[in-house]
């Protein structure tokens, strides 16, 4: 009687980490049909799923990726995946750590603006793919009382986000992404911090001043309406509240609100 194939275990900490580094050789344990090391087989795919992370990145940050020109990129991606293995089964999720990973990479130290501009590409995916909500009804605030508006805090909308900068990056997603406008039009000293909205189906992406993005990120972060009108104060003195408010609401950022607990 024939004895059975005895097959090495193989490790999936092994698999993964030996799947997206060259590096590391073909695992023990990855073996063929006849049981022996299958160098070949491994390495073809090993090479597919490399082909497809860097693939699923240029998807995700089109505008880097132009920015940076296809070579260029395509070395930067693997470079990225050789370090980051995905965390979620759905591919349209890999690559959060992207932004950081931009911002740690000496070669691109003379182009700071990349990291806020691929912190803008992440929030819109995550904006894309949020689920529904409705949006806050401003009516709302008539029934609640002028002297406790100021310990009203907002929910977020599960689509909006704000993506803070000193770099005009909606205007470099817009040439390198959406192809809006011309790459000598913009001007790199203008900082653009952003609000991303998706108040039915399309995302929206708008331009905001730095005292707004400052109260947003502070409503957002939980701060309650006169806490992130102060936050808003320290960054510009003639900041109107009523103003930032109402951009925040006509744009579908706010999904409900949380009014004083009573004593």
């Amino acid at each position: 009687m024939a004895q059975a194939l005895s097959l090495p275990r193989l490790s999936t900490s092994d698999f993964g980490d030996a799947l997206i580094n060259p590096e590391l050789g073909t695992p023990e344990g990855a073996v063929g049909p006849d049981g022996l090391p299958d160098m070949k087989r491994f390495n073809v795919y090993r090479n597919n799923v490399i082909v497809s992370l860097c693939e699923a990145l240029g998807e995700t940050y089109p505008s880097v990726k132009a920015l940076l020109g296809e070579e260029y990129f395509a070395a930067l991606a693997r470079a990225f995946v050789a370090e980051h293995q995905p965390s979620n089964p759905v591919l349209i999720w890999y690559g959060a750590e992207f932004p950081s990973f931009l911002a740690a990479f000496p070669p691109l130290k003379a182009y700071p603006y990349l990291e806020d501009v691929s912190r803008l590409e992440w929030a819109w995916l995550q904006s894309y793919h949020a689920r529904d909500c409705e949006v806050f009804d401003p009516a709302a605030l008539a029934s609640i009382p002028p002297a406790d508006l100021g310990d009203v805090r907002f929910w977020r909308h599960p689509a909006a986000t704000i993506v803070a900068s000193e770099w005009p990056i909606w205007d470099l997603v817009k040439v390198n992404r959406f192809k809006e406008a011309e790459q000598s039009q913009i001007d790199l000293s203008v900082a653009q911090p952003v609000l991303i909205v998706r108040p039915e189906f399309d995302v929206d992406v708008r331009v905001l001043e730095p005292s707004h993005a400052a109260f947003g990120s502070a409503i957002f972060s939980g701060a309650s309406l006169g806490e992130a009108a102060e936050t808003a104060l320290e960054i510009d003195s003639g900041f109107t509240l009523a103003d930032c408010l109402s951009n925040f609401l006509s744009n579908g950022a706010l999904a409900g609100l949380q009014t004083k607990e009573p004593a």
